[in-house]
């Protein structure tokens, strides 16, 4: 389908293209480039439909977007405007022919550069990520309100402030001198590690997984860990995406369901990527700092090298979830150690771990404490709260699969004939 196609191009190469135009432009034009490639997708959006998509779409995609930049200049050029900088920028664009194999690799390194941009150290750090996000990875706001947990409102307000610096300050697209890069590299770490989040655990549309943007993830990971810039911490992040990325064919069954780690098929797991994290988990552990990358990466390494369900170490697993959660006190953290306590010391417990998070209003309709909180009450055989936590959960917004997921649960505790419920 046309549109399928489209999504996936634009979570593909909308980053890409974003940071071609503005590298070409400079950061003082980036709406400028994000307005010509948001033209682009709507002009696909007009005609594939009703002709079918090119044979190079991508290329259609850039070449379009392109055309839509001369013709602004000149319209602002017509009108008066000062653009001899973006007439400049185009006639060198216009020597590269899109598609070229050459052209994808330079975008793939502007999409690397766009990120450090982003993450300025003139702007706030979750500006900085919230910018990449939107930017380079084509989030919406929604999508990043979710990473943050926070209000859709406030996450645009951050945008535009952000963008206002950026149009009145003297940021460059190249990447900073090495004296900056430390300042710049948790943020560009807290952008690859949203972007393979949202990927591995879909919040929303039909499909549990977006292969390509843990892909995407992944691979811009790995270059930052092959870089001069790299420290034991990014081959971490590196660990914990190939760790994670290795099971994706085993969470989802032939019907694209939902399949809970202790029922994943581990031979489906895939054996190269669980090699790649070892190698860089084993690079991790140089030096002295233990980030939240490296006790991720740790609890996912831990779950790769049990041969069964069986055989997964539970009580380590709570002490790595309890060394995180000192680092990290978040809701997911806590309620991520909530499933690891009930494999330790039973749902009673893990139920009075989470119990605070009820009250917190940022999570009143968050799907995964809806979903942890109404399997620790099955358990506990207080199966009508637990109905109405499913109930609730299916109102969340989530994925498809998940959707389906929570719809499975709710029906098994209907068929026990409780009235109640």
């Amino acid at each position: 389908m046309p549109s399928e196609l489209l999504e996936h191009l634009f979570r593909r190469q909308s980053g890409r293209m974003v940071a071609h135009f503005t590298r070409l432009f400079g950061p003082a034009h980036l709406e400028f480039a994000e307005d010509a490639v948001q033209e682009a997708m709507v002009r696909a959006l007009q005609t594939w439909p009703y002709q079918g998509p090119p044979e190079n779409a991508a290329a259609w995609l850039y070449r379009v977007a392109h055309n839509f930049a001369i013709d602004t200049v000149r319209h602002k050029k017509l009108l008066g405007e000062k653009t001899d900088d973006m007439v400049a920028a185009l006639y060198r664009s216009a020597a590269a022919t899109p598609g070229d194999p050459d052209v994808e690799e330079q975008l793939g390194d502007d999409e690397l550069r766009m990120i450090f941009m982003c993450c300025h150290p003139e702007l706030s750090r979750d500006s900085s990520v919230a910018l990449a996000l939107k930017t380079v990875s084509g989030f919406s706001i929604r999508e990043i309100a979710r990473a943050f947990l926070a209000d859709e409102t406030a996450v645009a307000q951050r945008l535009v402030r952000a963008k206002r610096q950026i149009r009145g300050g003297s940021l460059t697209l190249e990447m900073p001198p090495a004296a900056e890069l430390k300042d710049r590299l948790e943020s560009v770490l807290d952008v690859l590690y949203f972007m393979f989040n949202e990927g591995y655990a879909a919040h929303q549309g039909e499909d549990l997984i977006r292969q390509d943007l843990c892909l995407e993830a992944l691979r811009l990971a790995r270059l930052v860990a092959s870089s001069s810039i790299a420290v034991p911490k990014v081959h971490a992040l590196v660990a914990l995406m190939a760790f994670q990325a290795a099971r994706w064919r085993a969470r989802v069954d032939e019907a694209g369901d939902l399949v809970l780690l202790e029922s994943q098929d581990r031979s489906r797991w895939d054996q190269p990527l669980i090699a790649l994290g070892f190698h860089h988990f084993s690079r991790s552990i140089a030096g002295e700092e233990v980030s939240e990358y490296h006790v991720q990466a740790a609890i996912a390494a831990t779950h790769a090298r049990a041969a069964d369900a069986q055989s997964i170490n539970w009580p380590m697993i709570l002490g790595l979830y309890d060394q995180l959660l000192a680092i990290n006190p978040s809701p997911v953290v806590m309620l991520n150690r909530a499933v690891a306590i009930e494999k330790v010391r039973g749902a009673a417990e893990a139920l009075a771990a989470i119990e605070s998070l009820n009250s917190n209003p940022k999570l009143s309709d968050y799907f995964l404490r809806l979903a942890v909180r109404g399997h620790l009450l099955v358990e506990l055989g207080r199966v009508e709260e637990a109905a109405a936590c499913f109930r609730a959960a299916l109102h969340c917004s989530c994925s498809e699969p998940e959707r389906r997921f929570m719809k499975r649960r709710l029906t098994g505790l209907l068929s026990t004939g409780d009235p109640s419920l």
